[in-house]
C-alpha cells in the first residue's frame, strides 16, 4: 500500500510516498517551509499545494506538532495557537480534497522505529524519544501506541521543564559538550524510568547519530539505541499510521 506521508515542523514540511509494506521512501522527500504564521489557512494551502505538485489522490498521513484526540487538536507546539480546539482531521481533507489521518509528530517517528526501525520485535514496554527543538515521546506496549504522551513537558527533580534541560535546543543553547549534556539527559530517562521502566528506550532526532560521544553518562537499567530512521521517522511513521487506521476501519 502506497500512502503519501507528510511531516509537520515548525520549521519545515516534508513529504514523500511511503510503502507502508516495507517502511521505505517510494520517492524524492520536498521540503518547504513552513508558513509563519503557521496558521490553520496557511498550513492548510501549503498541503494543498504538495498535494498537488504529488498529483496524489489517495490516503494521507501527516505527523503533526500537536496533541491530537479524536481528530481534534488539544496543544499546538510551534505553531498558531488557533490549531486548539480545530478538528484538524476533517479540516485538512477538505484542504487536500483526499482522506487525511492526523497523528502525533512523536508519535509518528514512534510507529516507524516500533514497526520497521529500532524498536521492530521488541515486546513489553518501549519508549521512543525524539530530541531536537523539544523532547518528543512515543510510548509502546507489545506494539501497541499510547497515544500523544507529551512526555518532554514533565517537571524534573531539580524543578526545571525536561525539555528546557535536556533537549537539542538546551545543549546549544548552553553550550555543553556531549558528556555534559549526556548527564543532563540521564537525568531525564531516569526519570522516565522510574515512572514507566522500559524493556527499551530508543533516541531519535540528530543527536542520535552521536549516541557513542554521551553513552557512558547514561546510568538506566534499560539498553539505550539509537533510532534507525533520522530525519525519516515522521514522513514514514505517519503514513502507516493512515494505513493502520485504514485497515481498522474496513
Amino acid at each position: 500500500m502506497h500512502i503519501l506521508g507528510i511531516d509537520v515542523g515548525g520549521t519545515g514540511i516534508k513529504a514523500a510516498f511511503v510503502d507502508t509494506e516495507i517502511g521505505a521512501l517510494l520517492s524524492e522527500r520536498i521540503r518547504v517551509t513552513t508558513p509563519h504564521p503557521a496558521t490553520p489557512a496557511a498550513i492548510g494551502a501549503t498541503l494543498k499545494e504538495l498535494v498537488e505538485q504529488y498529483q496524489w489522490k489517495g490516503p494521507i498521513g501527516i505527523g503533526f506538532p500537536a496533541a491530537i484526540q479524536h481528530g481534534v487538536a488539544r496543544t499546538a507546539a510551534n505553531i498558531d495557537p488557533s490549531f486548539i480546539g480545530l478538528p484538524i482531521t476533517d479540516y485538512f481533507s477538505q484542504q487536500t480534497a483526499c482522506p487525511t489521518y492526523m497523528v502525533n509528530d512523536a508519535d509518528a517517528a514512534g510507529l516507524a522505529e516500533i514497526r520497521f526501525g529500532a524498536g521492530k520485535g521488541n515486546t513489553g514496554v518501549v519508549l521512543i524519544i525524539t530530541i531536537g527543538t523539544g523532547l518528543g515521546t512515543a510510548l509502546f506496549i507489545n506494539g501497541q501506541l499510547l497515544p500523544n504522551t507529551e512526555l518532554g513537558h514533565l517537571l524534573l527533580e531539580n524543578g526545571v521543564e525536561a525539555e528546557h534541560y535536556a533537549s537539542e535546543t538546551a545543549r546549544l543553547t548552553k553550550n555543553l559538550k556531549w558528556k555534559e549534556w549526556g548527564t543532563r539527559l540521564n537525568l531525564y530517562l531516569s526519570t522516565m524510568e522510574t515512572l514507566f521502566w522500559p524493556d527499551l528506550i530508543v533516541l531519535g532526532g540528530g543527536v542520535s547519530a552521536k549516541l557513542h560521544k554521551f553513552s557512558g553518562q547514561l546510568t538506566t537499567k534499560a539498553p539505550v539505541v539509537a533510532a534507525n530512521f533520522l530525519n525519516q521517522a515522521g514522513i514514514v511513521g505517519a503514513a502507516l499510521f493512515a494505513k493502520e487506521e485504514l485497515q481498522r476501519v474496513a
